[in-house]
């Protein structure tokens, strides 16, 4: 059946949109979803898209190309320059054991040793999937954790190397020779991809500055010249995509760009490859053929194995406990993102069966289920290698590097109805450690410097910063208003706030009427992006000052926790409030994990307040979103630390727990962003921080205050 392309594509889009929503209302994850409508579509269904489809053909690729180059975005290479030596040895056994199966598995199916060998690969790679069950759990800092994160870079470029080689081989005569050349070839564009990028990368994001639609530009140059540069040299693309991922990693951080990178692949060009993918499944000869089953169980049981092996093999050479072996093995296990694009390279180059594709989506399914179930189950046990909160490592608590540094707080002001809860929120701060608030008013530039809209939005504009100095000084604390014209209000509160050395921005959105209508809008999303300090997004139903008793959740033993437990013991102390650090563990969590986490958040407690009487709770629940709300009805104030939804390789849904507290929080809120750059001695200071999250909302200005 021919369709139009603007039509295919209009159904492809409907398909994203429609169906994952569906499988996760069922309890299934999206990809299965979009694996399914690709069989239901394809020439096993209602034949609307045939795998030989230019447009299917085009997009599919592009969703390959970018599935592996997230692969390398994705990884943590200041994580895995911390245990890189055991990283490499965990790598190099979690590889070659599974190379070494995945071929014996080959040659018993009477494959030849070319393809024998590329189905080995298959098996060496692995997709980080259960990566955010170790990160709520607060352990991946212990070492077995970190050494199987950092192994990751070890097998995904090992086994998308034998997938060059193997492919090299089978394009035609391949001698001695040949094979020097292309390995040579590799090496010498792997070193132009890694370093040239990497140094181009960097350049190019210093000289653009806040230019993010030509920074995106730029990364997207950057992996499809890398993946054409790969077919020159005889390499499979996917091989480019995913060294340019890692060459760019280090120049685009943590920032906007990477989220707008990896949202465009994970909405779009990622799930068209995963419906491609379902198109060529052929069930009803899966089914009715005896030796793909055998195959499937073969693959699936070799793969798993395997796995386990090479666990074992790094608890003994590294003496790691049970506990952590079993949870570096199921974190490994995972089979998605390499894997796939490897077998569907395979396939199409006529190395590999239908056969193999089949069975290599049931690993899929399979592992991706299993592996997650059992790291929830392991790691509950597991303490981390070493505290965050060693004495000593909060040396500076307000200033950057002078512990005696007046705190400076700028307020933002906009909104007259809510200016004063602001107000009272900053002068509490600043009355307690001493110094100054700032109130900051910004009036959107006009091309003509005396145009009427201008002078009457900036009379507006004095009157709000008027009233705002004199509720500053009738608490008692020094207030010094500041006026600023620019052309976008975000960049005049993050400019403001740098150069007036600021510690603290606190800023204000009112009750939403949707999460999308009004929860973040586009200044509050932009100055948590740029700001060099932290900043308390605040939702304030009642005057700071009555605030009596505080709930400040901690997922992880982090400097940001030690941040948001000393802002609400400031709050505390002036208000003679209470203050009940919360701690949701899993349900499985051993009473040692238990009765060391009480000890690490005393520890904090008493880092942050030696004279606190704060209270703490640890309630085992595996519903953390649904424990924090359950346990906020009682309390004025909840402190919750803003976190970036990390988007997965292998998964679509994006949530975190931050999002669905602030969308169901009945009591007042205050969400304290951390800038972009991490600083492990700083509280309130000009280099410190993570990333936050990144919500959509309503057009600017949507800042309150």
């Amino acid at each position: 059946m021919h369709i139009e392309p603007v039509v295919s594509f209009a159904i492809l889009l409907a398909v994203i949109l429609i169906v994952p929503i569906f499988f996760e209302r069922l309890r299934l994850p999206g990809l299965v979803g979009l694996l399914a409508a690709g069989v239901v579509l394809g020439p096993n269904g209602l034949n609307l898209f045939q795998t030989d489809s230019e447009t299917i053909r085009l997009l599919s690729d592009i969703g390959l190309i970018y599935l592996l180059f997230m692969s390398g975005l994705e990884v943590d290479i200041e994580q895995f320059q911390a245990t890189k030596h055991r990283s490499a040895g965990f790598g190099f056994f979690t590889f070659i054991v599974p190379l070494i199966f995945g071929t014996i598995v080959g040659r018993f199916f009477d494959f030849g040793w070319n393809p024998a060998i590329l189905i080995g690969s298959l098996f060496a790679s692995h997709t980080l999937l259960a990566y955010p069950i170790v990160s709520r759990m607060g352990v991946v800092t212990n070492e077995a954790v970190t050494v199987t994160i950092g192994a990751t870079i070890f097998t995904d470029i090992g086994a998308l190397l034998v997938l060059a080689v193997c492919i090299g081989i089978h394009g035609g005569d391949f001698d001695t020779f040949s094979l020097v050349r292309l390995l040579l070839s590799i090496a010498i564009y792997s070193a132009l991809v890694l370093f040239g990028f990497n140094w181009l990368g960097k350049e190019f994001f210093r000289r653009s500055g806040d230019e993010e639609g030509n920074q995106f530009l730029f990364i997207l140059l950057a992996v499809f010249v890398a993946a054409v540069g790969a077919e020159v040299i005889g390499v499979e693309k996917i091989v480019g995509a995913f060294l340019a991922g890692l060459a760019v990693n280090s120049a685009v951080g943590e920032g906007p760009v990477k989220e707008k990178v990896l949202f465009v692949g994970t909405v779009l060009f990622v799930p068209i490859f995963f419906i491609d993918l379902g198109l060529l499944v052929d069930i009803p000869a899966f089914i009715s053929s005896l030796g793909a089953i055998r195959l499937t169980i073969a693959i699936v049981v070799g793969l798993i194995s395997s796995k386990f092996l090479a666990a074992f093999f790094a608890k003994l050479a590294y003496r790691y406990t049970t506990r952590e072996m079993i949870t570096m093995w199921s974190l490994s296990m995972p089979q998605v993102a390499a894997t796939l694009a490897a077998t569907l390279v395979g396939v199409r180059a006529g190395l590999l069966t239908d056969d193999v594709l089949n069975s290599v989506i049931v690993l899929m399914l399979v592992t991706a289920t299993l592996g997650p179930l059992i790291t929830a189950r392991s790691a509950a046990g597991l303490i981390p290698t070493e505290s965050n909160l060693e004495p000593g490592s909060t040396a500076a608590v307000w200033g950057e590097n002078s512990p005696s540094r007046a705190l400076t707080v700028v307020v933002p002001v906009y909104n007259p109805q809510t200016e004063r809860y602001l107000i009272e929120m900053a002068a509490l701060l600043v009355k307690h450690e001493s110094g100054k608030v700032v109130p900051l008013s910004i009036t959107a530039a006009h091309a003509h410097m005396d145009a009427p809209e201008l002078r009457k939005a900036l009379q507006g504009s004095d009157l709000l910063l008027d009233r705002a100095t004199e509720m500053s000084r009738g608490f008692g604390v020094e207030a010094e208003s500041l006026l600023r014209i620019d052309d976008s209000i975000a960049q005049g509160i993050s400019r403001a706030s740098r150069e007036e050395d600021a510690n603290l921005i606190i800023m204000g959105w009112g009750r939403t009427t949707g999460l999308r209508a009004r929860l973040f809008g586009n200044v509050i999303d932009s100055v948590l992006w740029a700001s060099h300090c932290p900043v308390a997004v605040t939702r304030l139903l009642d005057s700071p000052t009555n605030i009596r008793r505080i709930l400040v959740p901690i997922e992880n033993l982090t400097q940001q926790a030690v941040r948001m437990v000393r802002f609400a013991e400031i709050l505390a102390d002036e208000n003679q409030a209470q203050v009940t650090l919360l701690h949701v563990c899993d349900r499985h969590a051993s009473p040692n994990r238990v009765t060391w986490m009480e000890s690490q958040l005393r520890l904090l407690l008493a880092k942050c307040s030696p004279n606190s009487n704060s209270e703490i709770r640890i309630v085992p629940n595996d519903d953390v979103v649904g424990a924090i709300l359950q346990e906020s009805k009682s309390y004025d104030l909840v402190v919750i630390r803003s976190l970036r939804r990390r988007i997965s390789v292998g998964e679509l849904a994006i949530s975190d727990v931050t999002t669905q507290v602030v969308k169901q929080l009945t009591c007042s809120l205050v969400m304290l962003g951390e800038p972009q750059r991490q600083s492990s001695t700083v509280l309130f200071g000009s280099n410190s921080g993570i990333p936050v999250a990144n919500l959509s909302g309503p057009p600017e200005p949507a800042i309150e205050g």
